[in-house]
């Protein structure tokens, strides 16, 4: 076990979650805005407390925050924020075969503010993987990405040996890797497999009102 939650809660956003996150394992924490999934990752990294119940992690952490905009005049480059991550002691080739893993190196010799949306989360992948982690936080980092390097960094976090806490906006991106789900809803929260959390049964139960899920072309939709 690499991360536990018991009877975890931070009022008013959830309460009463149990989650035991095991190596290897990929987690998706899934639900509508305002109920606490960035709150959830918060208490896992220990910048937000809980008001309830326990939280352990053991081992490395990386950490892949849900999307800003680095500010235009920050004076540093995408490939020093990668070396700040890795240590004073990280060797220029150990910092290029970082950026290369995540397709960063074509343009890690630019001012990070002056990067696109998704060329920044790039450099955010880099920066976490260099923590050489155990298990990884990942707050929405499919954003501003385009369909080709969102599905390289769902196939990148899969194959790391790390476990993996994902918030995501949607089950479709990673359906293919996904061990389990955790719902967080208006009425509650459900942990389990994507077959059993992502049922119109389940989800109806979590808002507290009808709620539909179908398969269209192989994609889930929450209707």
């Amino acid at each position: 076990m690499i991360a536990e939650l018991r009877s975890a809660s931070v009022d008013p956003l959830w309460h009463g979650i149990d989650l035991a996150v095991e190596p290897g394992e990929f987690i998706a924490v899934l639900g509508p805005n305002g109920v606490g999934k960035s709150t959830l990752l918060g208490t896992m990294m220990g910048t937000r407390k809980l008001t309830g119940g326990s939280v352990s992690v053991r081992g490395r952490v990386g950490f892949i925050p849900q999307q800003h905009m680095f500010p235009k005049d920050l004076p540093v480059r995408g490939r020093d924020l990668v070396s700040l991550a890795m240590g004073r002691r990280a060797r220029p080739e150990d910092v290029d075969k970082q950026l290369a893993s995540v397709g960063a190196k074509a343009f890690a010799d630019r001012r990070a503010g002056l990067l696109s949306g998704g060329q920044q989360q790039l450099i955010r992948q880099a920066q976490a993987f260099s923590q050489d982690p155990e298990l990884l936080l990942c707050d929405e980092p499919l954003l501003s990405l385009d369909p080709g390097r969102a599905r390289d960094t769902v196939q990148r976090l899969h194959e790391h040996p790390a476990a993996v806490v994902c918030v995501t906006h949607s089950i479709n991106p990673v359906l293919g890797v996904v061990d389990r789900v955790l719902y967080i809803g208006p009425e509650g929260h459900v942990v389990g497999s994507v077959g059993e959390v992502m049922r119109s049964d389940v989800l109806s139960e979590l808002y507290g009102t009808r709620v539909d899920v179908v398969e269209v072309d192989g994609r889930m939709v929450i209707l």
